[in-house]
């Protein structure tokens, strides 16, 4: 079974891990807004899932291969083309932010996606990547625990600084960074911190510029 079809049979299952777990969702949001900021140019979410991320961030439109999570973020006012991370389908130079929240993990072709992020960003456009940092403190005790998980039993993790020397040869440059998620995310508060920076926290999010 694709990583789609179970995102498609399962939907329903996966938007309420949101609703479990607050405090380390909240506190991804929040690592993503620090580096986000006001949205006021075209952007979108490329693997918008149920759009858990892009409405609250105020990112209305959003690119998502699974009809059925599509369909709730169209309830939350996200509106959403099918099409894959490697194929967006929209026109070069569109957007001036494109937001991708643990979607890398499950793309078939980094580098292919990268590019084509790049592509779809006007000059001075952002991306937003939010992630799971295989190399931090508690990666490990996380990705163990992907052989039971339905969702993550075929993602291909990363580490931050992997991403970001990807980024750096597919053109991207002006980088910054934010993490959070310090201890295992069943265990967050909800004032969990959001510091600079890559390596400690097991939620990282980095911030490159198309020049």
């Amino acid at each position: 079974m694709s990583v789609i079809d179970v995102y498609q049979g399962h939907a329903q299952e996966y938007d309420k891990w949101f609703e479990k777990n607050p405090s380390a969702y909240n506190a991804e949001l929040r690592a993503v807004r620090s580096l986000l900021g006001p949205v006021n140019c075209p952007a979108v979410e490329i693997g918008a899932g149920s759009g858990r991320f892009a409405a609250p961030l105020e990112i209305n439109t959003g690119v998502e291969p699974s009809e059925n999570m599509a369909r709730f973020a169209l309830q939350r006012g996200v509106r959403v083309v099918r099409g894959v991370a490697e194929a967006i389908p929209f026109k070069s130079a569109s957007f001036g932010i494109v937001l991708m929240v643990t979607v890398i993990c499950f793309v078939d072709d980094i580098h292919e996606t990268f590019c084509e992020a790049l592509r779809v960003l006007h000059k001075r456009g952002r991306i937003i990547i939010g992630m799971i940092d295989k190399e931090s403190p508690h990666a490990h005790e996380y990705l163990e625990k992907r052989r039971d998980s339905l969702f993550y039993k075929e993602a291909n993790f990363y580490a931050a600084g992997d991403i970001l020397e990807i980024m750096r040869q597919t053109g991207f440059k002006e980088f910054s960074f934010s993490q959070t998620i310090f201890n295992n995310p069943a265990e967050c508060s909800s004032d969990e911190p959001v510091k600079p920076g890559y390596g400690e926290g097991l939620f990282a999010v980095l911030c490159g510029t198309k020049v």
